[in-house]
Formats: C-alpha cells, sequence, structure tokens
C-alpha cells in the first residue's frame, strides 16, 4: 500500500494548491502517510529497512517505466500523450528529488525511532518515538525534496510557501493524525501469530 501512494503522491505533487494562504503541493500530504509504516513496533528495524527499499524500487520503475511510455510514436487517434508528457515530463526531477529523500529521510526515520525505542521503551511512549522520529525525518524529507523538485523552477517565495506548507501538512498527517493510528496497529495480532 506504501508503494502505491509512494508513485501516486509523486504524480500529485504537480498540482498546486493553496491551504491558508500557503502554496502547497497536493501529492506531499499523500506522501506523508508513508511514514507510518516505517515507525513499526512489531517487527523491528531490519523489515522497516524493507519496506524503504520496497518503496524505493516501486518509484525507481514507475518512472523508469513512463519514461519509455513517453517514447512511443502515438497513434494519431491518441488523446492522452500530450497529458501524459505534461504529468510524466516533470516526474524525472521529482523523482529524483522523492527517491534521495525517500531513501535518506526513511532510513533516518528508522533509525532515530529505534534510538527512541531504547530511550522510551514503556507502550505509553510510542507517540514519543514516532512524533519524535517523524518530526526530525520529515524536516529532512521535505527540504531535499522541495530543493531538488522545484528549487530554481519556481520562485524562492513559492518554493519557501511549498516547503512550509509541506512539513506542516506531513507532520500533522502522520504524526498528530497518524499516532493514534499506530497505537491501533501495535494491537493488531497478524494472522500468523493467532
Amino acid at each position: 500500500m506504501g508503494r502505491i501512494r509512494n508513485c501516486s503522491a509523486n504524480i500529485q505533487v504537480t498540482k498546486l494548491i493553496e491551504i491558508l494562504g500557503l502554496t502547497a503541493t497536493l501529492g506531499n500530504a499523500i506522501y506523508g502517510s508513508i511514514f507510518l509504516v516505517t515507525d513499526n513496533e512489531k517487527y523491528g528495524q531490519k523489515e522497516a529497512k524493507k519496506a524503504v527499499w520496497l518503496g524505493f524500487m516501486s518509484l525507481l520503475m514507475m518512472t523508469l517505466i513512463m519514461q519509455v511510455v513517453l517514447q512511443f510514436q502515438p497513434s494519431p487517434d491518441d488523446f492522452t500523450q500530450s497529458s501524459l508528457e505534461t504529468i510524466f515530463g516533470l516526474i524525472p526531477r521529482i523523482a529524483l528529488g522523492s527517491i534521495i529523500a525517500y531513501i535518506i529521510s526513511q532510513y533516518t526515520d528508522v533509525i532515530i525511532f529505534s534510538f527512541l525505542r531504547k530511550l522510551f521503551p514503556s507502550d505509553g511512549a510510542f507517540w514519543i518515538r514516532n512524533n519524535g522520529s517523524t518530526m526530525l525525518s520529515q524536516l529532512l524529507d521535505t527540504l531535499i525534496f522541495t530543493s531538488i523538485a522545484f528549487l530554481g523552477e519556481l520562485s524562492t517565495d513559492i518554493w519557501l510557501s511549498i516547503f512550509i506548507s509541506t512539513y506542516i501538512l506531513k507532520f500533522l498527517v502522520v504524526s498528530i493524525i497518524g499516532t493514534p493510528f499506530g497505537y491501533m496497529a501495535k494491537r493488531i495480532t497478524p494472522l500468523d501469530e493467532k
């Protein structure tokens, strides 16, 4: 599920929206929910890193496939080529920013979460681990992604607005709203353990 959100978020990030007077990208709010997958209490750091690499590979494959798709000569009856070029023509720079930000921030999230788990091991401290690791890794993710994807393409004011709104959205969605879901997920017993 996280891999699908990652790929769709890279398409949706091309749409600029306005939230509370700040320019934002639609896809970044969706992408932020991926961090819920890597704050893994049940299976640990090794399995969380596997999830990071699966997400990375799906993003890479989607980007490569769509670049090949754009190279095919469209039929005279085709009506989608220009739309695909508009969306996926932007994707290489967005994908590069996303890939670099994804790997660095997800690994950072896993490492910080594991470190905080040693400092705050009780079940009641999950919110500290979840919010602490996400707050730092989302800041890193947002800085790397928005810089590679948009710096130089958009004005500095718009880039800064996107950076701020993206960080706020991702932190709110993932940490604040996501923490109760993290507690619920901790209580679910996988089928193979029943």
